[in-house]
């Protein structure tokens, strides 16, 4: 069987086998299984799921990273796929099963050209990409304390298979959490001069969030807040006390990341006390935006071209990726590799065109030994 098809077969079993952000542990087997098959090298690691492998190059050189997240989503899949998910409610629903496929075949070819590898290249099959935390695990180990410079790719659907999208950078957002909690005084629904109802409060805090980036944020700086979930009272007949709010906010630049807390606290806490109410608001904050850097951006085009594969501009992604976790400490560079046009990443029928498997694992490969 030729290493392509190995590869698909791989694919398919991890699509059809998904399972969640720190759950991965027959995905964390499978992929040790494969690569103690192919003799590959496994770091002893303190994960509970997911794991690093290295292969050492028998020349001097940098120290590498490459990440490949291997978590699957909470979405029930829709594609009608031979071999779709086994696991109802759970799916491979942006691409982290070819990222994986992707980085076992890099390793694979990786460790068959030892002898011309210039350092030592770390591939690390990551937990928890989905819960924008995971990489703070691994980070908890000693596993990046040498490594220089890291790598990441991710599923395109926007463009056609097999094409790279890559342009130094901003290309994600900063990715952050909010709750806020409206609280007034809860009354009969026939009398509301009896209370202070929250819900009109809590309606004026959503459409003054909204300002911030109107009015607060420079216009050519992308940044957007979306209020997503709104829970208030139990019943058609009374005020409650309190109603709560919950969305995202994303960022660009650390800035406006900053002043986006501090506004969006004295929106929520004067516009509620305007209405006679409280507001509290509680601030998680998520990875920040990922930074290409300009000298891998190169690196990275340069790789493409010796693989004969088309670049275009990357385009910048309000969503996020806890890769720039590993950026506070050392270069990184996340490539966008086309998986055909269709189906967005997230969505119950996104698939991955197979035929773009063997030639990213190739790709990598050829970037990762141009030292």
């Amino acid at each position: 069987m030729s290493l392509e098809e190995r590869l698909i077969e791989y694919f398919k079993w991890f699509h059809q086998n998904p399972e969640l952000s720190y759950e991965e542990y027959e995905t964390t087997e499978r992929i040790r299984g494969i690569l103690e098959e192919e003799k590959i090298e496994i770091l002893p690691c303190s994960l509970k799921t997911g794991l690093v492998a290295i292969v050492r190059g028998k020349r001097k050189g940098p120290v590498q990273a490459l990440r490949c997240d291997i978590d699957g989503l909470p979405i029930v899949e829709e594609t009608g796929l031979s071999y779709a998910s086994r696991h109802k409610g759970k799916m491979h629903a942006c691409g982290h099963d070819f990222h994986t496929v992707a980085g076992i075949g890099c390793a694979i070819l990786l460790n068959q050209k030892r002898e011309e590898l210039a350092g030592t290249v770390k591939i690390l099959f990551q937990p928890g990409e989905e819960s924008s935390l995971g990489a703070l695990k691994l980070l908890e180990t000693d596993v990046m304390e040498d490594v220089e410079q890291i790598w990441g790719i991710h599923a395109d659907p926007t463009n056609e298979a097999g094409v790279l999208g890559i342009r130094e950078g901003y290309v994600t957002a900063a990715v952050d959490r909010f709750v806020i909690r409206v609280t007034g005084t809860g009354c009969h629904g026939a009398h509301p001069d009896d209370g202070i109802d929250p819900i009109p409060a809590a309606a004026a805090v959503i459409l003054g969030l909204q300002t911030i980036v109107s009015r607060n944020i420079n216009a050519f700086h992308p940044a957007l807040v979306s209020v997503t979930k709104v829970e208030a009272g139990n019943t058609w007949n009374v005020i409650p006390e309190t109603a709560l709010m919950e969305g995202t906010v994303r960022t660009m630049s650390r800035e406006d990341r900053s002043l986006f807390e501090k506004r969006m606290r004295e929106v929520a806490e004067n516009t509620a006390k305007a209405y006679g109410g409280q507001a509290e608001l509680e601030w998680f904050p998520g990875p920040a935006a990922t930074y290409n850097d300009g000298e891998m951006v190169h690196k990275s085009i340069q790789a493409a071209e010796k693989c004969g594969l088309l670049v275009v501009p990357e385009e910048s992604s309000m969503g996020g990726d806890d890769f720039s976790f590993y950026e506070k400490k050392i270069p990184g560079c996340y490539i966008k590799v086309g998986t055909g046009k269709g189906a967005a990443i997230h969505q119950p029928n996104f698939q991955v065109d197979q035929g773009v498997i063997l030639p990213t694992a190739g790709y990598l490969t050829e970037l990762l030994m141009q030292y």
